[in-house]
């Protein structure tokens, strides 16, 4: 392994090790990782990873260094706001992964993925009633069955009047 690149030679490195998904290429992103400890894509592919390996607990760091860095192309600052947000759920750090899923929902306001797993970490936490109307908004947005596209509109309505009665 070349411990001399550059950062746009790491990040290719660190995605043809992620890729791999070996416990071998993971230890060799911990090791990359500790040679850029401020590039975020780096940290991002390190956490993805540790995930795939089923180490949830060791994504953590990683995801967090990749959510609070900068330089990550949306579309993998999404994956580390979903990557850390379920992440912390698995663990059962329900507040945290709220707090994270939240943050990415700041940024990425209307997007799916993040809107259902906070409503997975509602119902951890007990918030039912939010988890499943946070769920009908999702469904009804996204999707594609005529009858359900029929009614999105009232099943908004009614996602956030769940308990209420005429």
């Amino acid at each position: 392994m070349n411990t001399e690149s550059g950062p746009d030679e790491a990040l290719e490195q660190a995605v043809r090790l992620r890729e791999r998904r070996t416990s071998q290429a993971c230890e060799e992103l911990v090791a990359l990782a500790a040679r850029h400890p401020g590039h975020a894509g780096i940290a991002y592919q390190t956490a993805w990873a540790h995930d795939a390996l089923g180490l949830e607990a060791g994504a953590v760091p990683y995801y967090e260094r990749a959510v609070d860095g900068t330089g990550l192309a949306p579309e993998d600052r999404h994956g580390a706001f979903l990557g850390l947000g379920s992440t912390l759920r698995v663990l059962g750090r329900y507040a945290g992964a709220r707090a994270v899923l939240e943050r990415g929902l700041a940024e990425f306001p209307d997007d799916a993925a993040l809107r259902t797993f906070l409503a997975m970490v509602l119902y951890n936490l007990g918030e039912a009633r939010e988890s499943v109307g946070l769920l009908l908004k999702v469904v009804a947005a996204t999707g594609a069955d005529p009858g359900l596209r029929a009614y999105a509109p009232a099943v908004v309505h009614y996602a956030d009047r769940l308990d209420e009665v005429e």
